[in-house]
């Protein structure tokens, strides 16, 4: 599979890593003060697996927000995939700079890789087909924009980033409201104020007579959750006869195994929350040399 292009980095990266840095080092690091203050350092980062690499520029943060005078230089790039034991970048600079920011910026680059490696690993299953890949927000409390991002890197896409950028109508919801097409009508009226524009309003189906209620609804799109590969055959020939088709999300335990055969069955998109919420991170090594 192809790297995708860059991808903007999140806005909120600089205040993750300033919180990152005070929660490590709080009053200061009391370890490294025992190194002379003069003294200097080389250190370099492998791998030691295959990984697909993330978060060179949380990285570069944490350094600069240490001492601007410490040289990055790294040897691969964002989105590229490493093999075990190769050399990711190589540090040079005051020695308790390198010392203070090394757990910091491992931290970012390990999470951010594990999550941009699953992301990659479920995209290239399906990279041959129409069928996209979607996070959800189920994500590391305080690192949603940063595992977002990951998420890009590794060549998945974003579902809505939060409650304030998307409608998703769901059981409880639709109780509330008291049918499928109480609660879209109702989404309809109240995105008809907000200043950003409308939003989409996906509803949550767990048949496919809701899913013939969120058609006659009018929705934009339609999470099949937790359909049997026929029925999701079934929703996807609904959906194309409808006069008005909606957009199709499959849902629900996917993994490395069913991904490809759910893409097959024509869906527009499948979402797969382990890509953010079982995040296995990275190994990595940062070794030391002392001048």
């Amino acid at each position: 599979m192809k790297t995708p292009p860059a991808v903007p980095v999140p806005d909120d990266l600089t205040t993750q890593v300033d919180r990152a840095l005070t929660e490590d080092i709080g009053s200061g690091d009391l370890t490294a003060a025992l190194i002379p203050a003069d003294r200097a350092g080389r250190a370099t980062v492998i791998t030691r697996e295959s990984a697909v690499i993330c978060g060179i520029p949380y990285v570069d943060a944490t350094f600069a927000r240490l001492d601007a005078a410490v040289v990055v230089e790294w040897q691969v790039a964002e989105g590229a995939t490493v093999a075990p034991n190769q050399t990711l970048f190589t540090l040079r600079g005051a020695a308790r700079a390198l010392l203070t920011g090394e757990r910091t910026a491992l931290n970012f680059l390990q999470f951010l890789s594990g999550t941009a490696t699953a992301a990659r690993a479920f995209a290239g299953l399906i990279a041959d087909t129409p069928c996209r890949v979607l996070d959800t927000r189920k994500t590391i409390p305080g690192l949603r924009l940063a595992q977002k991002y990951a998420v890009r890197v590794g060549g998945g896409q974003n579902h809505r980033i939060g409650l304030f950028d998307g409608v998703l109508i769901k059981e409880n919801h639709i109780m509330a409201a008291g049918s499928i097409a109480a609660a879209v009508a109702s989404a309809r009226s109240a995105g008809a104020g907000l200043a950003a524009g409308r939003v989409p309003i996906e509803v949550e189906c767990e048949t496919l007579d809701e899913l013939r209620e969120a058609l006659a609804a009018g929705a934009d799109i339609a999470m099949l959750d937790e359909f049997p590969l026929p029925d999701m055959r079934e929703a996807v020939a609904i959906n194309r006869a409808a006069l008005h088709p909606l957009k199709l999300e499959a849902s629900g335990g996917v993994t490395t195994q069913t991904i490809r055969d759910i893409a097959l069955t024509g869906v527009d998109y499948i979402s797969v929350g382990s890509i953010t919420k079982n995040v296995r991170a990275v190994d990595l090594s940062m070794r030391f040399e002392w001048r």
